[in-house]
């Protein structure tokens, strides 16, 4: 795995390397302008974060979380399944986030799931080693990979925005389905997540354009 894409520094080597392997890319760039790295923690408390974050707003997750967190023991994996499950409905989780999360914990306890392991496999592998936890699905598997160990060659294909952002910024005649936009990405590995930060960032400045409809 090539250097994990975690700071400033590490993110502006990914784009360079990025933009060295598709030319294209280099007037998306330009549009979408600057951008930070995303981080957040690694291990149980990160993974759960992604999972209550699943098609929620921003700001609904992030006042959500805000009360799961206040939980007590809520963060580790033995403080959580001794939580009573209307604490953390009452938060805002539904049944079956809770259910995940309650999975999740007892995977790591059994020792069945390893996330520092996880954190150093390949894309695919890690993907997969998560998605055997029921109710952990590709895009949480690759946010979290993303955004809580800093792995740089992970691309969320199945992310509504990035197929929007990569139909508009490649000319393509229509959004690509997940597995097309699966293989349209691994002309940038290593460096898909740079590529995926790319295109959600320009996204973001598609929406702010007077007449963009997204």
């Amino acid at each position: 795995m090539t250097e994990r894409l975690d700071s400033e520094a590490a993110l502006a080597r990914h784009l360079a390397g990025l933009l060295r392997r598709d030319r294209r890319l280099a007037a998306i760039a330009a549009k979408a302008g600057p951008f930070p790295p995303r981080k957040a923690a690694p291990g149980f408390a990160g993974l759960a974060q992604v999972i209550c974050g699943q098609q929620l707003s921003v700001a609904s997750a992030s006042a959500i979380w805000g009360r799961f967190a206040a939980l007590p023991g809520a963060l580790e994996p033995a403080g959580y399944l001794r939580l009573d499950e209307a604490e953390i409905r009452a938060a805002g989780f539904s049944a079956g986030k809770a259910r995940t999360v309650a999975a999740l914990a007892e995977a790591l306890l059994a020792g069945e799931l390893d996330l520092e392991a996880v954190a150093s496999m390949p894309a695919e592998a890690a993907v997969a080693a998560l998605g055997r936890i029921k109710g952990i699905g590709p895009w949480t598997a690759e946010i979290y990979l993303m955004f809580c160990t800093g792995h740089p060659d992970v691309f969320p294909a199945g992310d509504l925005a990035l197929q929007k952002a990569v139909a508009h910024g490649l000319g393509l005649d229509r959004r690509p389905a997940s597995k097309d936009l699966e293989a349209i990405a691994m002309a940038w590995s290593p460096h898909r997540h740079a590529a995926a930060l790319l295109f959600w960032r320009y996204y973001a400045h598609l929406r702010n354009r007077e007449g963009i409809a997204l």
